[in-house]
Parts: C-alpha cells; structure tokens; sequence
C-alpha cells in the first residue's frame, strides 16, 4: 500500500469485506487526549489511539517532549489494536493529520507494513456519505511483529542533535514560532540555524489532502532545497510527521529529527537562530 488512502478506497475495502485494521489517533496541541471526541463518533471498527501514552515514551529524558516509543511496546500496542501480519493499517485523525502521521511514522519506523493514513482524516469519511459509529471496539487481537526495537535507527531514517547540519532542514512550525516572535509551549524562542521554514500545515490543500506532488516539488524549489538530502523537524517531533508522511507521498525520504526544537533548546550549547534567515 502507499503512504495514503482516499476515504473511498477505504469505504471500497470495507464493503468488500476486506479486512482493514482502523486506528483513530486524534490528537492536537491543545487537547492532545482525543479519547471524548473518539466516542462522541469514529469510523466503524477503529481503535482508539493515544499519542501522548502509546506512541510516545514519556520516561525516556533528553530526547524532547514527545520521546520515540521502543519497538517492544509499539509491538504490544499493535497487537492490542488488533494489527495483522498482512491485513493493511488504516490512521487517521481530525486535526491536520498531526496524530495520523505520527502514527503511520512510529509504525513504519518499527517495521510494521502496510500502514497508511486516511487522505484528508475524518472529514473524509463524513464528505464521502459514510456514518460513524458510537459503538464500542474490541478488536481481537492481532499478531503483529515488530522488526525494529529502536525507532531512532529503525525503518526511516532520523537525524540526531548532531547531524541537522548535514541535510537541508525543513522547520515545520507556524512562521512566527520559526522567527522566535512567540513560543508558547518551550522555553526558548528561535530555530535552528541553518534551517528553513516549511510550515507542516503548507503541506495539505485546504480540505486536509495531502498536496500532489508538483505541489511540493514547487515547495521545495521555492525554498532552494536539496530534495535528495532533506531532514525535519518541529517542537516536538509531531508535527514534522506530516511533512515527512507528505514528502514520502510525493516521492521524497527525509529524515526526522524525533526529538526537535523541545530538544535542541534544552540544550544551552546549541545556538539559536532568530528572524527569516
């Protein structure tokens, strides 16, 4: 499968009766616990996910906010999802494909195939006739394996603290946050040096699809990147998923810095940039 499905590929596979394991990672900076938007209604059959307490490793320290989850729990996690060794994962979400991408990046990382995210997340669903479901899920549970126990070398690529320097680096933050005017959530202001800003939201059409790939190929020539060597980063690792999961769409691989602007400003050796440049 691709790194994206449209909603009526999906609603196609399901009628079909194919099996389709379907996961709802809702999550958004300002409410990143979705479980209450999830049973207010999701796709029949999906799971609910949390980023902040199964994709993310909170007690791993110096890695950023969100710190990468191990391969053992990303495993124990699937299984309870009821993913399936050759049965396709379907992500999804209903806030600029933030939590979806993170989702559909953890598991690619940890080696786990066939996973890819609902173009457009839930708004898809709804604009293509199809309800949702209220109704709670227990999916049996499923036998998937992980081949990767440490996502930071896992199935795609990463960069360290150290290695920024060696790509052409997408900040993936709202322009404001990239020139330092404001930052409301770490306790510096600025950017990396050297970095380029590429919001994650510049990304989606105005519908939350993915852009096509002349689209990005513009995007990118727009801002003088190399596309054969190209890295992201965002606060905290989430964001930049979108840009990552929308480059690998068009064709492109680029590197993740998992541990982003949360880790380097923690930091006091590392320089801070600030401005447009």
């Amino acid at each position: 499968m691709s790194v994206l499905i449209s909603a009526t590929q999906l609603a196609r596979l399901i009628d079909a009766g194919q099996r389709v394991a379907i996961l709802d990672v809702r999550w958004r900076i300002d409410e990143p616990d979705g479980r209450a938007a999830y049973q207010r209604g999701h796709l029949p059959g999906a799971v609910y996910v949390s980023l902040e307490d199964e994709l993310s490793d909170h007690s791993t320290v110096g890695r950023g906010r969100h710190p990468l989850p191990s391969g053992r729990s990303i495993e124990a996690a699937a299984r309870r999802w009821g993913i399936r060794d050759g049965v396709p994962t379907v992500v999804y979400d209903d806030w600029n494909r933030a939590g979806s991408a993170r989702a559909w990046w953890v598991l690619t990382a940890a080696g786990i195939a066939d996973v890819c995210i609902l173009d457009g997340g839930l708004a898809a669903w709804r604009s293509v006739g199809r309800d949702l479901s209220t109704d709670p899920v227990e999916p049996p549970p499923g036998n998937a394996t992980v081949t990767h126990q440490d996502l930071y070398d896992g199935a795609l690529p990463t960069l360290t603290a150290q290695q920024v320097g060696e790509v052409d680096l997408l900040d993936a933050r709202a322009p404001e946050r990239f020139r330092g005017e404001i930052e409301p959530i770490d306790p510096v202001a600025g950017h990396i040096p050297g970095a380029t800003n590429l919001p994650s939201s510049a990304m989606l059409n105005p519908d939350g699809t993915f852009l096509a790939h002349d689209a990005i190929a513009g995007l990118l020539a727009d801002r003088d990147v190399d596309d054969t060597r190209i890295g992201a980063y965002c606060g905290s690792g989430v964001t930049a998923a979108v840009t990552v999961a929308a480059l690998a769409a068009a064709g492109y691989r680029a590197a993740l810095f998992p541990g982003s602007w949360s880790q380097w400003s923690s930091d006091s050796d590392n320089p801070v940039a600030r401005g447009d440049d």
